[in-house]
């Protein structure tokens, strides 16, 4: 081989080893730069979820009260919110649990002094909304701090209150519902955190199949505190 191939033959194959080497630096490239476009789009996807989702769960649409805890009576009272959200109550609570006709608000008020969620809606309601609510009422947060009842006149279909606390809702399904369960069920403005919303004096009662009991001649009604959870077992 002359040397004049063999300097012909050493530059074609440097050409060809350059040349592989732009295909492999192009491809290179190409893998990362869809790779980083790919990981643009997730974080992008995932920022969009969660803010959409903070969206959805916000609870700036919850109205916040102040009053005085303790006011028991044996009386009739006129509240300001409807339904009431604090203030005087009569001295039995209302058992926490699923009602199908409407409570006294004496007693419920009482029970959201315990750290209740007071879930009420319209009488009218559709069964299959009245059903998804109660799903998510008897799915969420604790069993034994969750009140449920018809509600005439209601300002919405729904409404969710705890002490100094409440929420307006259209539908069952509105993510606020659960989230609002969260945060105020035995929250940190409970009255009288720990004390239960069952026992032997809680009022198992509609508001049609009793009347406001009057203010006891003997004992005044235990504020039970719940069992530790070592007790409860």
């Amino acid at each position: 081989m002359t040397k004049e191939k063999a300097q012909a033959r050493r530059e074609h194959l440097q050409k060809m080893r350059a040349e592989q080497q732009r295909k492999q630096r192009r491809a290179a490239l190409l893998m990362w730069g869809t790779g980083g476009l790919i990981v643009v789009l997730l974080v992008g996807v995932v920022g969009i979820y969660l803010v959409n989702q903070a969206r959805a769960t916000s609870l700036d649409a919850v109205t916040s009260y102040k009053y005085e805890a303790g006011q028991h009576v044996a009386k009739s009272v006129t509240y300001k919110e409807t339904p009431p959200v604090g203030g005087e109550h009569n001295n039995y609570w209302q058992q926490c649990a699923v009602y199908d006709k409407p409570i006294h608000n004496e007693h419920a008020v009482h029970s959201l002094e315990h750290g209740a969620v007071w879930i009420t809606y319209r009488p009218d309601l559709p069964k299959a909304q009245l059903d998804a609510l109660k799903d998510v009422a008897t799915s969420t947060g604790q069993q034994d701090y969750m009140l449920v009842s018809p509600y005439p006149g209601l300002p919405a279909p729904i409404v969710a209150s705890t002490w100094g606390h409440q929420l307006k809702l259209q539908d069952p399904s509105d993510p606020k519902l659960p989230a609002f369960i969260k945060k105020y069920q035995n929250g940190r403005d409970t009255p009288e955190p720990g004390a239960i919303c069952g026992g032997q004096d809680a009022i198992t009662t509609t508001s049609d199949q009793a009347p406001l009991p009057p203010a006891p001649t003997g004992n005044t009604p235990m504020e039970t505190l719940a069992p530790s959870p070592s007790q409860s077992k």
